[in-house]
């Protein structure tokens, strides 16, 4: 009888591809690579992923449903108003998203980039998802009067932008601006600066400080 590879198998494959995506690029790395580095066999990758197409469509494929699924549990109080909190709230537990799962955030928000099958796929699904319950946070913040009115797609895109820079640049954040993003205290220090952005987009005679109490 044949033994199956076991959990920590897959594991182990998963960790050596994300390493070797990260540093020599999906076209660069070999699946025989990625099996010396996890310590198994050819045999499992194909077992397990179909591929090397297979193993980086899960790691992307994964890393989206959870995101999302971070976003849609903070879409879910929205009912009981303010957006504006609902939409703090997003950004603090996307941003310790990111940082549990730096290596891969890094490499997935580098793959969106790139124009290929499996990206459209990533837009036409989880990305699409995204902007839907982003947009609909802002909308809603816009009617009630807990935000601004403005032009929403711009706000995504700051937004997208802030949120993802750290880990789509972790280079020119060490070397140039010698940030370790990384680091466990990045987090609570980048979310300070991001409530300066929050507060901008307060409707007129409402306090961020005062929103963001009520959630703690």
């Amino acid at each position: 009888m044949t033994k199956q590879p076991s959990r920590d198998t897959k594991q182990k494959i998963l960790n050596a591809a994300i390493y070797l995506f990260n540093s020599k690029g999906f076209t660069g790395t070999s699946v025989r690579e990625i099996a010396n580095r996890a310590n198994v066999n050819v045999a499992h990758i194909s077992y397990y992923f179909k591929g090397k197409g297979g193993l980086l469509e899960y790691l992307v494929s994964h890393y989206y449903e959870e995101y999302i699924r971070v976003i849609e549990e903070n879409y879910s109080q929205l009912k009981y108003g303010n957006a504006h909190i609902v939409l703090s709230k997003t950004i603090l537990d996307i941003l310790n998203y990111q940082h549990e799962n730096r290596q891969l955030s890094r490499l997935v928000y580098r793959e969106v980039t790139v124009d290929s099958v499996l990206i459209r796929e990533v837009m036409t699904t989880y990305l699409t998802k995204e902007k839907y319950y982003i947009k609909s946070v802002i909308e809603q913040g816009i009617e009630e009067g807990s935000i601004r009115k403005g032009f929403v797609p711009h706000m995504i895109i700051q937004l997208r932008s802030l949120l993802h820079m750290p880990y789509l640049q972790p280079q020119y954040m060490s070397e140039v601006l010698h940030i370790q993003p990384h680091e466990a205290y990045f987090v609570h220090q980048y979310y300070k600066e991001l409530k300066i952005w929050l507060n901008s987009l307060l409707a007129e005679n409402l306090s961020l400080e005062g929103n963001l109490a009520a959630v703690r």
